[in-house]
């Protein structure tokens, strides 16, 4: 009997050296296992693979050494647990995500609660070759979004409150831009420099600075036999239903404009950039 190895691969089988053995890949969103899920992959590793499993690049489970025949009972062992194979080829891939704001003291957005949303939204759609989600929550940017095809970037948009201002200058000490000027007795903000990283926000001891959570999305990331750092082309975005308007028109534009086995950048090099803005302000303007 004929295997089909395309659609092995499809479902997160890969094919190893060793004949008619696979490494399964798991889908794992954001980075977050539950301890039902590792305790379940180590028993499936145990026993159907060679006792370990791989922890890839991208935040997600390889269990190699999965023999042909235990494909199906290996799925039916990892749903007990709460998990799922993973994909592979021309399709979004795993959404990779830092802890973000629910953790992280430096973090201005919830990562993980975003990188659900997109994987509920896109995780597995079938398109002319991969696609890959990066969401990091701030400008420390512990994700590397600019690898991504689309990388988010949390912001922190600040907005300064004179009459609640001590002029400590803790805030200027603590922007790595130089963006926070304080000369006799006043305070100015230079917001052609201000990279949203919400540092003067969070150092602020009065709350004289607040600040309204934003993403920065960059398009066109690539790092691997080539290698380009994605392009941030809009403003902040200040909205989770503009960010989603945005995700959706730079896939979609993907999706209507690659050649077969294309990855994004190369697409936009080929359709050209000036199209794909058109379609993002559009997307951004709502």
């Amino acid at each position: 009997m004929a295997v089909d190895y395309a659609t092995l691969k499809k479902g997160g089988f890969m094919r190893q050296k060793q004949k008619n053995n696979f490494s399964l890949r798991l889908q794992v969103v954001g980075g977050n296992l539950t301890a039902e899920n590792l305790t379940k992959i180590a028993e499936v590793a145990e026993k159907y693979g060679d006792g370990y499993v791989h922890l890839t690049s991208r935040q997600s489970v390889e269990i190699p050494f999965i023999k042909l025949a235990d494909i199906d009972e290996v799925k039916e062992e990892l749903a007990k647990g709460g998990c799922k194979p993973g994909v592979c080829g021309p399709r979004v891939r795993t959404i990779t995500a830092c802890q973000g704001n629910q953790i992280c003291p430096s973090g201005n957005i919830d990562s993980y609660r975003i990188a659900q949303a997109l994987d509920e939204r896109y995780y597995a759609r079938e398109l002319p070759h991969k696609f890959k989600f990066g969401v990091t929550g701030c400008q420390n940017n512990c994700l590397k979004a600019e690898e991504n095809d689309v990388g988010i970037k949390g912001a922190c948009i600040p907005e300064y409150e004179e009459s609640s201002c001590i002029m400590c200058g803790v805030c200027a000490k603590a922007c790595r831009e130089d963006a926070i000027t304080i000369q006799d007795g006043k305070l100015t903000l230079d917001t052609t420099k201000c990279n949203y990283c919400g540092r003067c926000v969070k150092s602020c001891p009065t709350e004289a600075w607040k600040g309204e959570s934003g993403y920065l999305v960059s398009f066109g990331g690539l790092f691997g036999n080539h290698i380009h750092r994605g392009e941030q082309l809009l403003p902040v975005i200040t909205s989770e239903e503009q960010l989603f308007r945005v995700t959706d028109a730079a896939i979609q534009f993907f999706d209507d404009n690659a050649n077969p086995s294309e990855r994004f950048q190369f697409t936009l090099e080929r359709v050209g950039i000036d199209k794909f803005k058109e379609v993002l302000k559009e997307a951004y303007d709502g």
